[in-house]
């Protein structure tokens, strides 16, 4: 069978000196991915660290899961370092905001695309992601890879990069700082594995393909946290009005009959259905299908129940789409909002928020909004200990203050 590190915390280790296993346990790791050793080995066992060595696991690229063999655990050669950039200044306008690199878009992908493969993401600190030679990247950084796979419902086998390695084996107090804060995040995670991966609210349902434009157009919906839940193209859901009031049909190649027969299901039962594809791509031309007004961008129509909104040409702003999202089911409806903290990306359940902080700490309160009317939540954070919280009621949305946000925060409602 193969190796099983989902739910470890696991870090690739290319120096297997026994002396390094105190501080690999001083990080949380629980798993390490290293050449054999046998000394570094009998060390890790003793210290209860898994062993896996680098045979025993095959990295696969986005679109080489088909050579995936069975008998060997399955890694995804995917991901962007997460973090924030200062915007380009050539191209940043008044009102852009920071620029975040996130993957809990990839992660939600995976588990839509390949429903059968754990979503674990290897990617390193090189240039494929977005980490060049003379890019040194904090150090809390890799805290927020491990954060944002887990919570996403994915894991991350880490990599140091190559200025926190050093660093960390100098024991410079900073990098010790930071490596000991991504073991308490490590625990917390693990502890509360259950909380985590939860399915996403489905008021806002974005199907996606393994392809550059489809992938692009769900990350950008989560970095402006529209919080949709990502399903395969091929696999539209089965029409529900009353929890899916929005599916988004952007970017994807034309659907085979069937498939086709249940994307337009949705709108015939009362969704709001949006589109690209014009002229003879319009695969989304039904009969019934009305035409009711426009806009210099989009054709609106009716279908059934519901409506399709049909862009005029294929998009090619993602950002601008995912704003959008928003629009057509209103700011009142959309599944999750967090104010107050501009570089955070926050993620429903059903009755949770997952909220990462990608920018500095923030001490200052951070108010948290999800779709549904509770009457009570408890706030999980690393730094401290469960914490009941106030909800507010706002609308059909429930909104809750955290106190502040480093990392990483849960709130579970009821």
């Amino acid at each position: 069978m193969p190796v099983d590190f989902f739910r470890q915390t696991v870090i690739r280790w290319n120096d297997p000196n026994p002396k390094y296993v105190p501080l690999l346990r001083e990080g949380g790791i629980t798993a390490v991915l290293t050449s054999p050793n046998e000394s570094f080995e009998k060390a890790c066992v003793a210290a209860r660290i898994q062993v896996i060595h680098e045979t025993e696991v095959q990295f696969v690229g986005l679109g080489d899961t088909a050579e995936a063999r069975s008998g060997r655990a399955v890694v995804f050669r995917a991901g962007i370092w997460p973090g924030v950039h200062t915007p380009d200044r050539a191209v940043a306008s008044a009102t852009s905001g920071v620029w975040i690199d996130q993957n809990c878009y990839l992660v939600q992908c995976l588990r839509a695309l390949y429903p059968n493969m754990p979503p674990v993401l290897g990617y390193l600190p090189n240039k494929e992601a977005g980490v060049p030679p003379e890019r040194a990247v904090p150090f809390h950084t890799l805290e927020l890879g491990l954060a944002e796979a887990w919570m996403s419902g994915g894991n991350f086998v880490m990599a140091l990069e190559a200025w926190f390695r050093a660093a960390l084996l100098k024991g410079a107090a900073e990098a010790l700082a930071a490596w000991r804060k991504i073991g308490r995040t490590a625990g917390w995670l693990r502890e509360n594995a259950a909380v985590f991966g939860q399915p996403i609210q489905s008021n806002i349902t974005v199907l996606v393909e393994n392809k550059d434009d489809s992938l692009e157009i769900a990350n950008l919906a989560y970095r402006q946290n529209v919080s949709p839940a990502l399903l395969a193209a091929a696999n539209p859901p089965t029409p529900d009005p009353a929890r899916c009031l929005e599916l988004v049909a952007v970017g994807i190649e034309p659907p085979a009959a069937d498939v086709r027969r249940r994307i337009l299901a949705n709108a015939e039962a009362g969704t709001t259905l949006v589109v690209d594809a014009p002229g003879d791509q319009a695969w989304w031309r039904a009969a019934g299908l009305t035409y009711l007004r426009e806009d210099p961008d989009r054709k609106y129509y009716s279908l059934g129940k519901g409506q399709v909104v049909a862009y005029k040409e294929p998009v090619l702003d993602p950002s601008d789409l995912a704003l959008d999202m928003i629009d057509y089911v209103t700011q009142s409806r959309r599944a999750a909002r967090v104010f107050n903290c501009n570089a955070a990306v926050v993620m429903a359940g059903a009755a949770v928020l997952y909220i990462i902080n990608y920018g500095r700490p923030r001490d200052l309160p951070v108010l948290a909004r999800i779709q549904g009317s509770f009457t009570k939540a408890m706030l999980l954070r690393p730094e401290a200990p469960p914490q009941a919280v106030k909800v507010s009621r706002r609308g059909t949305s429930s909104e809750v203050t955290l106190p502040q946000l480093e990392c990483a925060a849960a709130v579970i409602f009821g």
